[in-house]
């Protein structure tokens, strides 16, 4: 890619790599095998995001009951010129940069001395090459370096970035870790920051069960459907038969876990096969699987969390009508 941001008919204005993880993936045979065979059944959200299912999740966002996108947004409307100023980063790396929607309101912002890059950072290539040439039209100023991979697994051959980063990790994505997880996850990130950069993290906070488990059943079913979209892709890549039809989406909110809980209950007696894992799999009536959790967190707890990883908070910028935090952290 040239400095100047074009590209001649051969070449593309934005490059691509493909991070390894540095530990063994889970196939998606192993998890569902493993997640369906136990009681409670369980499914991972990470098979949400087929191209389909990150369409629909940028529906979700356009609901008027889903307030966790729109208010991070307007945080970062409010305060994105703010952050980047703080931050005077040469590199921004985005984990689940999805379709980069939010991010435009950093990058309009960001004009840095030497030529920056930003770094999308997320499983779907297709989504990814995608997204990359718009952004690279958008923004000449700007190199674009798409990186494909499930950080989930680790960070194996992640490229060095140039000067100082600004590392984003929004859309209270952390919330669908478990706890555990969450914890290992920052840490294991934070090693690969330099001293200097900066990790800006965005998270739901606790708040009225009422909205919590409106935003999660909007009225016009895109959530639904998007919950069901994970039965389509068990059906393509593992040869299942699941019924959207038979299954019932269904998402509350668990108040000693503090975390919204998203179900697929079956709504009948029914027997499911997954043919390529040899499963036949026995559903009761009304038998649930949860397919996705999502924590609400208070500021107390991200401070913490983030010194355990040894980030240090530098700024929280806070919603208060539908309280969500931007939480701004640096190595």
């Amino acid at each position: 890619m040239s400095d100047s941001g074009c590209a001649t008919a051969e070449e593309k204005p934005y490059a691509l790599t493909v991070v390894a993880p540095s530990r063994r993936q889970r196939s998606m045979g192993e998890d569902v095998r493993d997640g369906l065979s136990e009681r409670p059944r369980e499914l991972s959200p990470k098979y949400f995001y087929d191209q389909r299912g990150s369409l629909l999740f940028d529906r979700i966002c356009d609901t008027p009951e889903y307030y966790p996108t729109r208010t991070e947004a307007g945080l970062l409307d409010r305060h994105a010129g703010e952050i980047v100023r703080m931050t005077q980063p040469r590199s921004i790396l985005e984990l689940g940069s999805g379709t980069s929607r939010k991010t435009r309101t950093l990058l309009d912002h960001w004009r840095p001395v030497e030529r920056g890059t930003y770094w999308p950072f997320d499983v779907s290539a297709e989504m990814l090459e995608e997204v990359a040439e718009q952004l690279a039209d958008e923004y000449p100023h700007l190199g674009v370096h798409a990186l494909v991979g499930d950080y989930t697994g680790g960070f194996g051959n992640f490229p060095d970035l140039d000067g100082r980063t600004l590392a984003l990790f929004l859309g209270s994505t952390l919330g669908n870790f478990a706890p555990e997880f969450a914890a290992h996850f920052l840490a294991e990130f934070a090693t690969h920051l330099d001293q200097g950069d900066y990790f800006l993290l965005g998270t739901d906070l606790d708040k009225d069960p009422a909205v919590l488990e409106a935003a999660y059943n909007d009225a016009q079913g895109i959530t639904a459907q998007f919950n069901l979209n994970m039965l389509r892709v068990l059906n393509r890549e593992l040869d299942a038969d699941f019924a959207e039809e038979a299954f019932a989406h269904r998402a509350v909110y668990n108040r000693r876990l503090r975390r919204v809980e998203m179900y697929l209950d079956s709504r009948t007696e029914q027997v499911v096969r997954i043919r390529r894992l040899g499963l036949v799999l026995k559903f009761a009536e009304g038998e649930p699987m949860l397919t996705e959790i999502s924590r609400k967190f208070t500021v107390a707890e991200l401070d913490r969390m983030l010194a355990a990883a040894r980030l240090k908070v530098v700024e929280t910028f806070v919603d208060d009508a539908f309280p969500y935090a931007l939480t701004l952290a640096r190595k």
